[in-house]
């Protein structure tokens, strides 16, 4: 490459990478089955049986997890999460959450570039109320799974974002319209 380039390739992937990071806002509303994927405990023996639907009801589209949870066999979750596809900007705080549930406490996993191993993550709980709210979820309200990994979350480590049901027997439904990052 001619060295009269160089800065200029430089300056061009500079820029590229930080145009990658950017604020997150999922409202569910074009394609999210791309984008969300269904997993459960049965991909580890366990017996939780559940499903994530897209669903547009009143106007508004949201993702809705629904099932039972069973910690036998050594089970115990059922969950909808998203990859990443760009880098969230590193001075994110939290993340903001539209919910609505049974009553039941959930939470939200994240996993980073740091959490390479399926059972380190971050999870932070939060209870879905029968009518629809607005929860905020401050990023050092997360705890890490294990202190194999950072005990704090870099927002712009984060690769996946999951909402799961987890850790007890009890009956799944929680519907999420919208999640931001803050």
């Amino acid at each position: 490459m001619p060295r009269r380039l160089l800065p200029a390739v430089l300056l061009s992937c500079a820029l590229a990478s930080n145009a990658m990071a950017g604020p997150m806002t999922e409202d569910f509303s074009t394609a999210p089955e791309t984008r969300w994927d269904y997993v459960s405990d049965r991909v580890m023996g366990g017996v939780s049986d559940g499903q994530a639907a897209f669903v547009t009801d009143g106007g508004a589209t949201f993702v809705r997890l629904t099932g039972d949870v069973s910690t036998d066999n050594n089970g115990g979750f059922i969950q909808v999460r998203t990859r990443l596809t760009s880098k969230l900007p590193a001075d994110m705080t939290a993340l903001r959450l539209r919910t609505r549930g049974n009553g039941e406490e959930y939470y939200v996993h994240i996993r980073t570039s740091d959490t390479r191993i399926p059972w380190f993550y971050y999870q932070a709980p939060f209870t879905a109320q029968a009518d629809w709210q607005d929860i905020t979820i401050p990023l050092t309200a997360f705890a890490p799974s294990t202190a194999a990994i950072p005990q704090r979350i870099a927002a712009e480590k984060i690769t996946s974002i999951g909402i799961v049901a987890y850790g007890r027997d009890h009956t799944a439904d929680i519907s999420v319209a919208r999640i931001e990052s803050r």
